[in-house]
């Protein structure tokens, strides 16, 4: 062809959408119960929630990555996961310390010789393999949800927890700030909205709070 035909032909708006979606705690308390300790699916499930990586760095983690350090915080030795992460083009390197449910993990195992997530014969996986694989297992446990929206419910209770801006984009490999910002922002409205959350009390002798009976009372909806 010797002329485009898209050109001058802007690209339209698109909605943008959430992406893959987030865990809940209510998945992974029910992956868990499928594949307990001492199962390759819950070694897969453990390194990305605890160590927050893309698929494409997960699987290439292994024991090499890992080093014993001095906290500068306690002056106790811990363990640190080192990698630099594929998508920064391994410029961006992330350092994790491996959390003792972690570790609790990885002693049980099974794992690999050359990376921590293996497949059936022990060997690594790919990052597509590894999706696939995972996805599956996934879905075995009830949870049809990708090994990405793992990374989405680590980043939530980073930010939850206090997290700040640049502390997730150290823990994630982000470059700027953006991606950062929309979980310690959820995690700030939560907090004001549960410590305000009494404002909208409106008792006065005008309006005082009226007594429920037996009756109303068993109606009344019930904490979960």
């Amino acid at each position: 062809m010797t002329v485009d035909p898209t050109a001058g032909v802007e690209n339209p708006k698109r909605k943008k959408g959430k992406g893959f979606p987030a865990w809940t705690e209510a998945d992974v308390a029910a992956y868990q119960k499928r594949w307990r300790l001492g199962t390759k699916e819950r070694v897969w499930l453990d390194m990305l929630l605890y160590t927050g990586p893309r698929r494409g760095d997960v699987v290439r983690l292994g024991r090499q990555h890992m080093k014993e350090v001095v906290d500068p915080e306690t002056g106790r030795p811990i363990k640190v996961i080192t990698i630099k992460t594929e998508k920064g083009g391994e410029t961006i390197e992330v350092a994790t310390p491996v959390l003792p449910i972690l570790e609790a993990t990885l002693i049980a195992g099974p794992c690999g010789d050359l990376a921590f997530i293996c497949g059936v014969n022990g060997l690594p996986l790919t990052k597509e393999s590894f999706g696939n694989m995972f996805s599956a297992a996934a879905r075995a446990a009830g949870v049809k949800k990708s090994a990405h929206g793992v990374r989405k419910i680590a980043a939530t209770t980073a930010a939850d927890n206090g997290a700040t801006v640049h502390q997730l984009m150290a823990i994630f490999g982000w470059r700027s700030a953006q991606t950062a910002e929309l979980y310690t922002k959820e995690a700030n409205r939560r907090r004001l909205a549960m410590s305000a959350a009494h404002m909208l009390g409106r008792t006065s002798p005008e309006h005082p709070i009226p007594a429920l009976g037996r009756k109303e009372r068993e109606r009344a909806p019930k904490s979960k």
